[in-house]
C-alpha cells in the first residue's frame, strides 16, 4: 500500500482511454453514505466544464490520473449534493481530533492507495495537521517535486488517523445527507467534550449540540463555562434546548435557566415534560446563593425500616447522577430526615441488616435557607461527599454534593 497526498493529486493531469490529456483534477469526492473513507469520484476540470469521473473507471494514478473510459462518457458535474469534497470541505477546515481531544486545522490529507482486482482503490488514511502538509502546499510548483519530497522527509509527520476525525458541518441539511454525526466525540468524557466545544465558533458549537445524544449533550453542557453554556442554549431551538436541559442535573439546569432572559427560560420550560417543568419551577424559586439554590433534587431516600437488600435494589434502579449515591438517606412516613448511611457501610452489610443500624452519627444536614459559606464549611469540617438539605419542618428536600461546592468555590477564584 502506498500513500499520496491530496495536494499532490489536485491539479494533476487526467488522461482518458485514448491517452489524451483531457483536463486536470479539480476535486476528490467521498460519498459518506456509501463509504466514509473510499474515494468515489474525481471531479475533472476540462475545457467543456467540470466532469464527473467515477473512481471505478480509473486505471492508475501514476504520472497522472488515467481513465479506462473516453472523456465523452464523463457526465457533467451536477453539483456536490451528498458528496464530501476533500479540497473544499477538509483543507484549511477545522476538525475534531477525538483521540487528542482537541480541535485542529487540516493542512493536507494522506490518501492510501491499494490495488483490488487489478483496479486502484483510494481511501482517506489520515489528515495532516502539522508543518509537513503546510510546507508541501506552500512550495508546490515552486521547487522541483523531487527536491520537495526530499525536504518533506526531514519534517516529522503530524497526522490524525481518519477514524479519529469528527467533521464539523453547520448546515443541518448537509449533516443529514453526508451522515455526519458525532458518535466518536460522544464517547469522550463530558469535560473533554466541553474543552473541545469551547474552542469552536458559535455556529459550530450549535451544530455539535444539535447532533449529540441528549444525555451526552447535557453532561458536556454542565462542564462548559457559564457564558458559553448560556450562548449555546440561546442558539438552540426551544424544543432541543428543553431535551438537553431535562437530562442535566436539576441544580445545574436551574442555575442555567436562571441566567437566561426570562422570556427564553419560559420558552424552554413550556417544552419540558410536566414533571420536570414542575421540579425546575420549584428550584428556580430558591435564591442561588443558598443551600436550596445549590441542591440537587435527585437522591436516594428510603423508609427508616428499609434493609441493606432494599438499598441495593434501589441503587440498581436509580437513574440520577453517580455523585449523589455516596450516601443513602432515611426518612419517616412524613419525609422527615432521620438518618444517613454511607455507601461503604452498605457494601459490607448483610442483606437483612436494618439500614438504621448503619446510619452514621452525628447526622449532618443543612437548612434550605443556609448561605453558601455555612454549608461549605460543613463540607470542609466533616469531609463530606454529600450534604442533605431540609426545610423548616425537617423534611428532606435535596442534596448538595461535593462537586457542587467545588464549582462554587472555583467560581469565586
Amino acid at each position: 500500500m502506498s500513500t499520496v497526498a491530496l495536494t499532490e493529486l489536485l491539479g494533476a493531469p487526467v488522461f482518458d482511454s485514448t491517452g489524451s490529456q483531457c483536463g486536470r483534477v479539480r476535486e476528490l469526492a467521498l460519498a459518506p453514505q456509501e463509504d466514509r473513507a473510499r474515494i468515489a469520484m474525481v471531479i475533472v476540470r476540462t475545457k467543456r466544464g467540470d466532469r464527473m469521473l467515477p473512481f471505478s473507471a480509473i486505471a492508475s494514478l501514476n504520472g497522472g490520473v488515467r481513465a479506462t473510459t473516453a472523456s465523452a462518457e464523463w457526465p457533467a458535474n451536477g453539483g456536490s449534493e451528498g458528496l464530501l469534497l476533500l479540497g473544499r470541505d477538509l483543507l484549511d477546515q477545522q476538525v475534531i481530533d477525538v483521540h487528542g481531544r482537541k480541535v485542529v486545522r487540516v493542512n493536507d490529507v494522506d490518501l492510501h492507495q491499494e490495488v483490488v482486482g487489478n483496479h486502484p482503490v483510494l481511501k482517506v488514511g489520515s489528515v495532516d495537521v502539522g508543518a509537513r502538509g503546510a510546507v508541501r502546499r506552500l512550495l508546490k510548483g515552486v521547487v522541483p517535486l523531487v527536491a520537495l519530497r526530499g525536504l518533506l522527509r526531514k519534517i516529522p509527520p503530524r497526522t490524525i488517523p481518519w477514524d479519529f476525525v469528527d467533521l464539523i458541518e453547520t448546515d443541518p441539511a448537509r449533516r443529514v445527507k453526508l451522515k455526519i454525526s458525532h458518535e466518536r466525540l460522544a464517547r469522550l468524557h463530558p469535560a473533554d467534550i466541553a474543552d473541545i466545544v469551547e474552542d469552536l465558533a458559535p455556529d459550530e458549537r450549535e451544530a455539535v449540540f444539535e447532533t449529540l445524544d441528549e444525555e451526552v449533550a447535557a453532561g458536556a453542557l454542565e462542564e462548559v463555562e457559564p457564558k458559553v453554556q448560556k450562548a449555546i442554549v440561546e442558539s438552540l431551538d426551544s424544543e432541543r434546548a428543553a431535551e438537553i436541559v431535562e437530562e442535566m442535573e436539576p441544580d445545574a439546569a436551574a442555575d442555567l435557566l436562571a441566567d437566561l432572559p426570562e422570556e427564553r427560560t419560559s420558552e424552554i420550560l413550556l417544552e419540558m415534560e410536566p414533571q420536570e417543568r414542575k421540579e425546575m419551577v420549584e428550584l428556580l424559586e430558591f435564591k442561588e446563593n443558598t443551600a436550596a439554590g445549590r441542591m440537587n433534587t435527585e437522591y436516594l431516600a428510603l423508609n427508616l425500616n428499609a434493609t441493606a437488600h432494599d438499598a441495593i435494589e434501589a441503587l440498581r434502579h436509580f437513574e440520577g447522577g453517580v455523585e449523589t449515591v455516596s450516601t443513602i438517606y432515611l426518612v419517616d412516613s412524613h419525609g422527615t430526615l432521620v438518618g444517613a448511611v454511607p455507601l461503604a457501610k452498605l457494601v459490607l452489610a448483610e442483606p437483612t441488616t436494618p439500614l438504621l443500624s448503619l446510619a452514621q452519627e452525628p447526622l449532618i444536614f443543612t437548612r434550605a435557607s443556609a448561605p453558601e459559606k455555612e454549608f461549605s464549611e460543613l463540607f470542609d469540617k466533616y469531609n463530606l461527599m454529600s450534604l442533605p438539605v431540609v426545610d423548616d419542618h425537617q423534611k428532606l428536600t435535596g442534596v448538595i454534593t461535593s462537586d457542587d461546592v467545588i464549582s462554587l468555590l472555583r467560581a469565586k477564584l
